[in-house]
């Protein structure tokens, strides 16, 4: 019976890593974007609005295009260089449309270029923040900074030390000022203020809003969200590219909207966000759209109600804009310093959080202490094998009771062949009588079913894992192991997984088959197990050999660990089981 436990248990496995293998395909997860240098030409197009309840604003927009305009001529740009980040700020058009990391590289080699998560309007991979400001009335024409607007800049770099002033008078009596700010990470801090000069009170809808002028191939299929990602008043919402594109409504094309009080929204990769943090306090519609004549998608916040620039006076707005990597603790950290409501969920842990959330900051504690992503794993099976020692010991009595009965079992089966009913009510006694749970063998293979799951998700999606190295020649455990025993682990120059994807086998996956080989020995001992049996358990560990090559060189580097330890307990206890067993039993006198 437990022979056929483990055959069913092993075949749901192969089910699940199938699974794996077949929805969640294992693809680059960002690809480098062209550089930017200074003064190139621009192309810029005026970008559509995006919010709902604001068709108003862009008719006064547009009738006062005319005078906001000025021909396009080479891009100026001002210089960011802050602890984390680098890149420029357009001074056309006033956009943050060139940064990259300073701490992460596209790939693990030492000359990868840095990750670049903004990109200007006329490249092919276009990522960019923009915002500014919409007329609440179109009686009055008024001149708005746009997309072709230059500005003028108070110094030449923002750094976490000099913020940056841009300002742009309209001719007309208002001036506007867009003050910048950045810290040693990846937040932004954007103030947008009007001096009003004109004599006469006049209404404004402030908008902020990134833009991705492209639709990237999306890494992660059902495991992990990528795309506009918001939440507000509380909720989450994640929308997609394709429902985006098909559910615009015109004349804004906006194919979702929230109304409420503070969040956040933006774009989301695997590893990195761009999002809009608006004031907190600030009543904002978040939407999603897309603007077909610029392939452009848009997400963002315009307040739900104009700003009075009174005469003589001057308003001011602000928000947070994130433009970097996933870091878990710094979401945390943003989320409690400025009051982010549930920024930590721009990384998704799925709806087994409350287990995945936990799992990783063991790790992430541990390889503090560590000094390596990989000994925290090692580490943590042993803690797994610790805390789930009781039902492994409970599972090895109920094998050990199991094989002991397998006589009176068979002679059962041999009596009552003809009337299966009998049979099971006499199995079933005689399990009963001993003690015996059918249960308490699967009870662990449950159990630990969501410490797969949760180890699986934080080396898929939390980017501290992201080229986390270990010994040898694993230099990202999130990443398959990089052998291929088809090209005798390099020694032949070329890839046979561009030939046939199956041609794939590292030397950690033989290194798993090989200690699933030796637990299955070991298990064998223990139990017994017919011929037949016998032949399909060999088959398994080759089986999960070839599933294991496409999955994170870190999650079988933990199944490796983990069937060495299990070999080792199941040795010592089942040893344990024999040695009691032989003893005598005293018997006490009449």
């Amino acid at each position: 019976m437990d022979s056929k436990r483990l055959i069913l248990a092993t075949l749901l496995s192969a089910l699940v890593l199938i699974g794996f293998d077949y929805f969640f395909p294992q693809t680059p997860a960002h690809q480098p974007a062209p550089q930017v240098t200074q003064n190139v030409a621009s192309q810029t197009a005026p970008a559509s609005a995006a919010a709902a309840g604001a068709g108003q604003a862009a008719t006064a927009q547009a009738a006062s295009a005319a005078v906001a305009d000025v021909p396009d001529g080479p891009d100026t740009r001002i210089a960011i260089n802050a602890p984390s980040v680098q890149g420029s700020i357009n001074l056309r058009g006033a956009r943050l449309d060139d940064l990259v990391l300073k701490q992460y590289r596209e790939t693990v080699k030492p000359n990868s270029p840095d990750v670049r998560v903004l990109s200007p309007v006329d490249t092919k991979r276009a990522d960019y923040v923009d915002f500014g400001w919409r007329a609440a009335s179109s009686d009055v024409p008024v001149a708005l900074p746009n997309a072709h607007t230059l500005w003028k800049a108070s110094g030449t770099q923002l750094d976490g030390e000099h913020p940056l002033t841009l300002s742009w008078d309209n001719g007309a009596g208002l001036t506007f000022e867009v003050a910048l700010g950045v810290d040693k990470d990846y937040m932004f801090t954007v103030t947008q203020r009007v001096h009003n000069a004109t004599g006469q009170s006049i209404a404004l809808y402030p908008y902020y809003r990134v833009n991705r002028g492209y639709t990237p191939e999306e890494t992660g299929g059902m495991l992990v969200h990528e795309g506009p990602i918001s939440v507000i008043d509380g909720r989450l919402n994640e929308g997609s590219y394709k429902s985006v594109r098909n559910d615009g409504v015109p004349p804004e094309n906006v194919a979702w909207s929230h109304q409420g009080t503070g969040g956040w929204a933006g774009i989301t990769d695997k590893y990195w966000l761009m999002a809009i943090v608006p004031d907190q306090a600030a009543s904002v519609v978040g939407t999603y759209a897309w603007q077909a004549a610029q392939t452009q998608y848009q997400v963002g916040f315009t307040a739900t109600a104009p700003m009075q620039v009174g005469a003589g006076q001057t308003i001011s707005t602000q928000a947070h804009v994130f433009a970097g990597a996933k870091e878990v603790r710094l979401l945390e950290q943003y989320e409690h310093d400025l009051h982010i409501p549930m920024f930590w969920k721009a990384v998704d842990f799925g709806w087994l959080s409350f287990l995945t959330r936990p799992v990783f900051f063991v790790l992430d504690w541990l390889n503090s202490h560590l000094g390596s992503f990989g000994l925290a794993l090692l580490t943590f099976t042993v803690i797994v094998k610790v805390a789930f020692l009781p039902l492994t010991i409970k599972q090895m009595r109920m094998t050990w009771k199991t094989s002991r009965l397998k006589p009176q079992v068979d002679l059962i089966r041999a009596r009552h062949k003809d009337d299966p009913v009998v049979m099971q009510q006499q199995i079933m006694m005689l399990y009963r009588k001993e003690n015996v749970s059918l249960f308490g063998g699967f009870l662990p293979l449950f159990i630990q079913a969501p410490v797969f799951w949760c180890l699986y998700k934080d080396l898929y999606v939390t980017i501290e894992m992201r080229h986390a190295p270990f010994i040898g020649w694993v230099k990202d455990l999130s990443a398959q192991d990089p052998t291929n025993i088809f090209n005798l682990f390099g020694l032949i120059p070329f890839d046979p997984a561009q030939i046939m994807p199956i041609l794939t086998l590292g030397a950690w996956p033989i290194i798993y088959g090989a200690t699933m080989f030796v637990m299955q020995k070991v298990s064998a001992s223990s139990t017994s197990m017919d011929p037949a049996q016998q032949k399909v358990m060999m088959f398994i560990p080759l089986l999960f050999t070839f599933f294991m090559a496409r999955q994170p060189v870190g999650l079988v580097i933990y199944y490796c660990w983990s069937n060495v330890l299990t070999a080792i307990q199941q040795i010592i206890i089942m040893g344990r089981l024999k040695a009691a067993d032989a003893k005598p039993q005293l018997v006490a006198k009449k």
